[in-house]
């Protein structure tokens, strides 16, 4: 028989694409919640990447509203990071080419710009960069409360939390933190090493 905590902790953990899809399709608006925070980090690093700070809010917004227009033709839910990695990337694209016309580009600047950017593939770079921080975001999410809570505050906050605050936090002693982050970030290594990262 489970403990209403590990009932608590399973219904915490992320669920497949595959199940989530599947869940968004029949209307359930909290699997929406839920599709749309596993996949908004992924989302808001193409536009930072670019260099486009200010749009990113724009892009983002814009990629969910193909999100929710497109999910029901999309063929296989392993596909969706991909598929939103390259929807982001050509609206990333689409906004740059509005924001030069309207400063009025010079003729020969306007013949630089790609013709169809819906043609214009996200490099192969930036895939596997990206492809390679969402499996890790998606591990840490996998990990037990505790260490997914520790991981993030120590290496996901900028600056990073002081050790006193963690341990606060928390609920443990500030000497513990170095042995239970090292256990942590083992699991972590051993499962992303599972997954096939490199």
């Amino acid at each position: 028989m489970k403990t209403a905590a590990r009932a608590q902790l399973e219904a915490r953990k992320p669920s497949s694409d595959e199940r989530l899809v599947a869940l968004c399709l029949e209307g359930d608006q909290q699997a929406w919640a839920d599709l749309v925070d596993k996949y908004k980090n992924l989302i808001y690093s193409i536009p930072i990447k670019l260099g486009m700070y200010d749009d990113a809010a724009d892009i983002f917004q814009s990629v969910c509203v193909d999100l929710l227009s497109d999910l029901p033709r999309l063929r296989e839910p392993k596909a969706l990071p991909k598929w939103l990695m390259q929807v982001c990337y050509h609206k990333c694209l689409e906004h740059r080419a509005r924001a030069k016309k309207q400063v009025q580009l010079e003729d020969e600047d306007a013949e630089n710009l790609p013709a169809d950017q819906s043609s214009t593939s996200l490099p192969e770079e930036m895939l596997s960069q990206l492809q390679r921080e969402q499996m890790v975001r998606d591990v840490v999410c996998g990990l037990s409360q505790r260490c997914e809570r520790m991981v993030r505050m120590l290496f996901f906050e900028v600056p990073p939390r002081p050790y006193q605050d963690v341990a606060k936090e928390l609920g443990i002693a500030t000497g513990s933190i170095g042995f239970i982050r090292g256990r942590c970030l083992d699991r972590l290594k051993k499962q992303l090493e599972k997954m096939g990262f490199q």
